[in-house]
């Protein structure tokens, strides 16, 4: 670890950003630090730079719903291990990061010290997670069916159920993606049937339930 290591930090607060940013030089002064406030910029830096070597992800950022963002980066980009960095420390919502796919989940309360150790560890190929929480409860049956389903999607699809359950169009999110109506309504129909719903509003509020996306605004069909 050290010049070769490239860190992504993605959170809105600048002043959280540089408490990680100091607890990762800490233990690698010589790393490559490359700050994102959003989930639009996180996109671009992981599209434009081809050696990444982490994730740190806030759950709550512009772009990110819950653990939609972590859904769509482990679809995206498999290859890169992803850190949750939250003021979120129940042990259900920690249990269910790890469950999607985050190589470790960091409470923000954690010493900063404590924090670089977690990162290390991660970097060196192990998972981490906050050892004085019970983690070891199982989901029930429907919410795990659920959360195997949702890890069925495709990057596009979870994007565009983020944009649902915003309550955007379907020509709306067709404007934001660049893509056709067309290509919208099929993405939309691919997300209801692998979801096992009826309807854009049941895909909202069954997602919302296990917080992978935000509650549909009253009124959204």
């Amino acid at each position: 670890m050290g010049s070769e290591t490239t860190i992504v930090v993605a959170d809105d607060h600048p002043l959280f950003r540089g408490a990680l940013r100091g607890a990762v030089t800490a233990i690698m002064p010589a790393a490559r630090i490359i700050e994102a406030s959003g989930l639009e910029p996180l996109t671009k830096i992981l599209d434009d730079e081809p050696e990444i070597d982490l994730v740190l992800l806030d759950l709550t950022m512009p772009g990110v719903q819950g653990f939609s963002g972590l859904i769509y980066l482990r679809a995206q980009h498999p290859a890169i291990p992803v850190v949750i960095v939250s003021a979120n420390e129940d042990p259900v919502v920690i249990r269910r990061a790890l469950d999607f796919g985050a190589a470790g989940f960091i409470p923000k309360s954690l010493e900063v010290d404590r924090i670089g150790e977690a990162i290390g560890q991660v970097l060196a190929g192990g998972n981490w997670s906050p050892p004085d929480i019970e983690l070891s409860a199982s989901e029930d049956k429907e919410t795990a069916d659920l959360m195997r389903r949702l890890a069925t999607l495709t990057p596009q699809q979870v994007r565009v159920l983020m944009m649902l359950s915003e309550g955007l169009l379907n020509k709306q999110i067709a404007y934001e993606l660049g893509v056709s109506e067309a290509t919208v309504k099929a993405h939309v129909s691919a997300i209801l049937q692998k979801l096992g719903v009826e309807s854009r509003t049941q895909a909202v509020i069954v997602s919302s339930r296990i917080g992978a996306t935000l509650k549909p605004p009253a009124g959204v069909e």
